[in-house]
């Protein structure tokens, strides 16, 4: 062993891992758009989830590429987080394909000619050979990036070659049975070199290629290897929950938590069933058995597949975890300005991450409008001017979120052409005129409580306990029409509808409550003027909500898209048991309160 063998060893791994690269590349920017598609087409089933992200990351040989475009498209809330968790399991176990490839170090010299071809030593040379001429011979569009893919091939398994050298040379020196004999020896130190090499490298599949190459020594047991492979998942994974928590929103950063929970359960898996099958003395004939590449492999797929399998159903587990160790924020009104900065022109060319930075933008314009709901409704028992100077500084901010949006939507709309897209700019397009009108009506009722203040009047104590119990049921519907909008949660969106049709009713029994106060004098005209004026105000929020959770169930059904008047007018015809049940639920609630 001398300084030239570790060059060539080095160059080898230089080599494989640059060929990896290129061949990653070519095949993420041919499939990028397919896998976008069919991440947004997603259903939700957790096991077509699982099939999908391990299908996807056997296509690009990427785990950490699957989980991190699943992740920005679960901040552009185009997928939930509950979607993308099976996505996340199936990335894990489709990375082990890099493996089984690199598994044709192990054909036989000697076997039929057929199989010639398949080894490295020729699959080398051939795929540059053919990758080159793909790319100097064919002018065809998307050839050069078949080429590519080729050629990274090609490059690969000649650094693969490079490295099964080097390591011959370091086998008769006895360097690799003393490495490998203290890892069998010591599980720990084998699980953090495994992690450790894995977050350098950034691949669970480069390091365990390096893994296969050194088994061409024929001096890695099983035994030794194990708990290597064990920290590859893990440090494969610390890498990828970085990448996705880079400015992201907290179901964004929720993926990269999943991950690591799941390669976490996955490594004390193993280890203790390993352990604990070893210690019964049924891995006996296995444990200090010569491993080469194809073992290597084989272990690898089938402690991820075995993995996958037992944890899947713990995917609600993950949820809730993912919930407690990653807080949701709260809309501070100093953020805004960052959100509107971030609507950049960087983004039209990944319309998924585009439209994540509208939906946060989105969230923040729904929460301030909101805040002034509830800052102008406080005002309406007593007045206060810094108040009703925050409702009316907030309402511009809100306007100038409106056209901010508004205008980055239709800047987006030139580069986007898949239908999915047009249906989450349609969407989002009309969320913002609907936020905005929140807004308006806040401001209105702010001045109809400074009309009160100024002319020296107030609502009687019958009125003011009357408008208690409809704010009471508008922040009902408006925290179902925030979960309706910011989770997809069709369940709330359907749960609005019901209350706004008690909203109309309690309005309309309300207005007969304002005239027998006015014939009995309690109430005076101009009062009795703005509370009318109030009453409108309230139908016309709840008028907003319904909009609000009817364009979400049209996004999650979009046969309803051209129908949204019959689907409404079906409902409130008596058509649909589910709302009638909602419907007079809701109605004995908060009519008894009133009556209270």
């Amino acid at each position: 062993m001398n300084i030239f063998n570790l060059i060539t060893l080095l160059g080898g791994l230089a080599m494989f891992l640059y060929g990896m690269r290129i061949m990653g590349d070519g095949l993420k920017e041919s499939s990028s758009e397919t896998l976008k598609t069919a991440l947004e087409n997603l259903t939700n089933t957790s096991f077509k989830a699982f099939l999908l992200g391990l299908v996807m990351t056997a296509v690009i040989q990427s785990s950490t590429a699957t989980i991190v475009i699943t992740s920005g498209l679960v901040g552009a809330g185009i997928i939930s987080l509950r979607q993308s968790l099976g996505i996340v399991i199936g990335a894990n176990v489709g990375t082990t394909v890099t493996g089984q490839i690199i598994r044709l170090l192990d054909l036989d010299s000697s076997g039929a000619s057929f199989l010639q071809f398949f080894r490295p030593s020729t699959l080398a040379p051939l795929a540059l050979i053919v990758g080159i001429v793909i790319i100097m011979g064919w002018k065809s569009k998307g050839s050069s990036k078949v080429g590519q893919i080729i050629i990274g091939f090609g490059i690969l398994f000649s650094g693969l070659l490079n490295m099964t050298g080097a390591v011959n040379v370091l086998t008769e020196s006895g360097i690799i049975e003393r490495l490998f004999s203290n890892l069998g020896r010591n599980p720990l130190l084998g699980y953090l070199i495994g992690a450790g090499v894995a977050f350098v490298l950034q691949s669970s599949s480069a390091t365990i290629g390096i893994l296969q190459a050194f088994s061409m020594s024929g001096q890695l047991t099983f035994g030794a290897i194990y708990a290597v492979l064990v920290g590859i998942y893990l440090g494969d994974c610390v890498t990828t929950a970085i990448v996705c928590n880079i400015g992201a929103r907290p179901d964004a950063k929720r993926v990269g938590v999943v991950n690591i929970l799941f390669n976490l359960s996955e490594t004390v898996l193993i280890l203790v069933i390993v352990n604990v099958i070893h210690g019964l003395g049924l891995l006996d004939s296995l444990w200090n058995s010569v491993i080469h590449s194809g073992g290597i492999a084989n272990t690898n797929t089938v402690f991820n597949l075995s993995c996958a399998i037992l944890l899947l159903p713990a995917l609600p587990i993950y949820e809730r975890l993912s919930h407690k160790l990653v807080k949701d924020e709260s809309v501070q009104e100093g953020k805004t300005d960052e959100l509107l900065d971030a609507l950049s022109p960087v983004f039209f060319s990944t319309p998924a991450l585009a439209f994540g930075r509208c939906y946060d933008a989105l969230l923040a314009m729904y929460g301030l409008a909101r805040a002034n709901l509830s800052r102008a409704f406080q005002m309406i028992g007593s007045y206060d001017e810094k108040i009703g100077a925050q409702i009316e500084q907030d309402e511009s901010h809100v306007d100038q979120m409106a056209d901010r949006i508004s205008n980055y939507l239709i800047q987006i709309s030139a580069h986007i052409t898949a239908s999915q897209h047009v249906e989450i700019m349609n969407h989002y397009y009309s969320a913002v005129s609907e936020f905005e009108r929140l807004s308006d009506h806040a401001m209105n009722i702010a001045e109809i409580s400074a009309s009160l203040h100024d002319h020296d009047t107030s609502f009687s104590k019958a009125a003011l306990s009357e408008i208690q119990v409809l704010k009471v049921l508008l922040d009902n519907i408006l925290e179902h029409s925030n979960q309706a909008f910011a989770k997809r949660d069709v369940d709330a969106a359907r749960h609005i509808e019901p209350l706004e049709e008690v909203v109309d009713d309690m309005v309309g029994v309300l207005k007969n409550h304002h005239v027998d106060r006015l014939l009995a004098g309690d109430c005076s005209i101009f009062a009795g003027t703005e509370f009318l004026n109030l009453l409108t105000e309230v139908e016309r929020i709840s008028d907003v909500c319904s909009n609000i959770g009817v364009a979400t169930i049209a996004r999650i059904q979009p046969e309803l898209k051209h129908q949204v008047h019959d689907y409404v007018s079906q409902l409130h015809s008596g058509r649909d048991e589910e709302f009638n049940r909602e419907y007079h639920k809701a109605h004995d609630l908060y009519f008894g309160l009133l009556e209270s």
